[in-house]
């Protein structure tokens, strides 16, 4: 009687929305087993940088949020066949599109200057700006290289009100990759005619966490899937055979081995933009020393070891570039959200971010749609902000932002907005918590060919790479569309499933470019 071989195992390195999405890709389009799929997550719980975790009593905590806009054509689909939270009978992107129709975005107050509204209407761009936007467009990546976005606009740039509402949207430096502004330029241009009002962005319904990340683990848990979390890759074993390579073993950081043959399969998420991140409370600033980096670690050891892996440190090397520090806060009270909504004309939820352009920290922060989070109580409310440049010292708190704990963070806020001193005790009892993030625009460092590895790099077998240092052509980093758009392909590149979407090439739509035309010369 003949045996019949054992199926192919699947190893997941990473527990982020990549590697969530690969597993999905396996069991819906490969008709993989969930059984056969194992998840190799170094954090308690999935999902990376879509994460939602506390409670009222000690206060939420959100690292940072995730937009995302009807050209995402990978995420939707792959959501589409995921069940909403608390609402089976309709899927997570329908539950999100809902969402969006039931609760309609427009800011009516993108900048604040001076404690009052400004002007969000000019984008106070010149000439010569409009022409080196229009140039940066045009110049095909080989020839930017490794530019800055600095070298490619004059000092007034960086002072126009376009800069400082898409700086403060995307998370932009001028010391960041040229290349990655082109990109960005380029996929979003449809958005324009909404820009200064964040029109076009579709939000979920809670914190990410709870609207796709639980309801997409649940669907895996539900197939088999398993999950091994607080579970550390340190490196693998790769071996060649003539021109082929495969992994042949998982080891892990406490000495245990996982045996691989060339039937299995793994993919790996290289590096984390939450890689290092530490996180502080209302007395206490976050720990500069970094905390644990076991994705960028896993990265480098790889590319230390084997050609084809790009340059991890390239995008690692110099925290001091890619770092900023956000905070949540939690509040029993609603004076402050009254406020905020008689002040910008915004009912809660409704506006998106608000950037307060002459903070030294460039401090911008977003009143939710409540509750936020599924477990919040009535009466909570729950907002959170960040510093683009809290590497200076604050108006008011006489250091940087990452210095700061949660009170002076907020007695820097309640300054900038000229708040009196009766109402600063608004946030009386508020719980707020700090997080830096020392690779949170990693993904925008300047870069060369190379320095990102293929999905699939020359001569792999059966292993492929994922998330927000794979090299993709045409789409945009910092977005859950790249990371899925990854997974989609090394599960393709494995097992011949179907590509990913191409990416939507609006750049190419004459009415879009018009359009983006008029809003840039404000004609």
């Amino acid at each position: 009687m003949t045996e019949t071989p054992a199926p192919a195992l699947h190893y997941m390195i990473g527990g982020g929305i990549a590697t969530l999405a690969a597993a999905a890709y396996l069991i819906r389009d490969a008709g993989v087993a969930g059984e056969t799929i194992r998840i190799l997550d170094d954090r308690p719980r999935p999902g990376g940088a879509l994460d939602g975790t506390g409670e009222a009593t000690w206060g939420y905590l959100t690292r940072g949020g995730r937009m995302f806009e009807p050209n995402f054509v990978n995420t939707l689909d792959l959501l589409s066949q995921i069940p909403a939270p608390g609402a089976p009978e309709r899927s997570v992107t329908e539950d999100i599109l809902a969402f969006n129709a039931e609760v309609r975005a427009g800011s009516k107050c993108r900048l604040i200057e001076a404690g009052k509204k400004a002007d969000m209407v000019h984008l106070g761009l010149m000439a010569a700006d409009i022409v080196a936007l229009n140039r940066l467009m045009l110049t095909d990546e080989r020839s930017l290289g490794a530019r800055t976005i600095g070298s490619c606009f004059g000092r007034a740039f960086f002072d126009s009100n376009f800069w400082i509402m898409w700086s403060s949207m995307f998370s932009f430096q001028p010391w960041h990759s040229a290349v990655e502004m082109r990109r960005y330029l380029r996929r979003f241009i449809h958005l324009f005619p909404g820009f200064t009002r964040i029109r076009g962005i579709l939000r979920t319904r809670y914190n990410q966490y709870d609207s796709v990340i639980a309801p997409l683990e649940g669907w895996l848990r539900g197939h088999g899937v398993r999950f091994d979390s607080g579970t550390v890759a340190a490196g693998l074993r790769i071996e060649a055979t003539g021109a082929r390579r495969d992994v042949t073993g998982i080891e892990l950081d406490d000495g245990r081995d996982i045996p691989v043959t060339p039937e299995d399969r793994v993919f790996v998420t290289l590096g984390s933009m939450t890689d290092g991140a530490t996180y502080g409370t209302n007395s206490g600033a976050p720990p500069l020393t970094p905390g644990p980096m076991p994705s960028f670690d896993l990265w480098r050891d790889l590319a230390r070891q084997h050609p084809g892996f790009g340059t991890p440190d390239a995008f690692a090397g110099e925290t001091g570039k890619s770092a900023w520090t956000s905070f949540t806060v939690t509040m029993d009270r609603p004076e402050f959200r009254d406020h905020m909504e008689e002040f910008t004309g915004n009912a809660t939820g409704t506006g998106g971010l608000v950037t307060i352009r002459d903070s030294a920290w460039l401090m911008s922060f977003v009143l939710f749609n409540q509750p936020h989070f599924q477990n919040q109580p009535e009466g909570t409310t729950v907002f959170w902000g960040y510093g683009l440049r809290g590497d200076r010292n604050g108006d008011f708190v006489p250091k940087p932002m990452w210095q700061a704990n949660g009170d002076e963070i907020i007695a820097e806020l309640c300054w900038q907005l000229r708040l009196s001193p009766d109402q600063r005790h608004w946030f009386d009892g508020a719980r707020v918590l700090p997080c830096r993030m020392p690779f949170i625009t990693s993904q925008f460092m300047p870069r060369q060919r190379g320095d990102r590895p293929a999905v699939r790099p020359e001569g792999a077998g059966n292993f492929a790479l994922m998330g927000q240092f794979v090299e993709q052509p045409l789409d945009t980093v910092f977005t859950v569309e790249y990371s899925v758009r990854s997974a989609r392909a090394a599960v393709h590149a494995l097992t011949g499933t179907g590509a990913p979407i191409p990416v939507r090439r609006s750049d190419r739509d004459p009415r879009a470019l018009l359009r983006a035309a008029r809003v840039l010369m404000e004609v």
